[in-house]
């Protein structure tokens, strides 16, 4: 999924760019909510939360497509899990 999203334009700094201004329209949010609706201050915090958790959600995909950008930079493709014939590496065991 991450690659497919890459593939289609998306970067790591628009995906932060996103998590910033999702915490931004929290608080505005918030305080509009408050201050012009008359439903009260429950009102206000549901707003401001719910607009609130979209900010990990657009962090991890900021950190995600920056893994991919940085392998890509490196030639690396991404790992596949499915592949035949993969060697297991085991832990090094230095320092026993």
């Amino acid at each position: 999924m991450i690659r497919m999203l890459h593939q289609m334009g998306l970067r790591s700094n628009m995906m932060y760019g996103a998590g910033l201004l999702s915490i931004g329209a929290s608080i505005a949010s918030w305080f509009v909510s408050k201050q012009y609706e008359r439903a009260g201050m429950d009102r206000a915090d549901r707003w401001g939360l719910f607009i609130g958790e979209w900010a990990p959600t657009c962090f991890a995909l900021g950190i995600a497509l920056r893994m991919e950008e940085l392998s890509e930079e490196m030639g690396h493709e991404t790992p596949e899990f499915h592949e035949e014939g993969a060697e297991i590496r085991q832990p090094a065991r230095t320092g026993m």
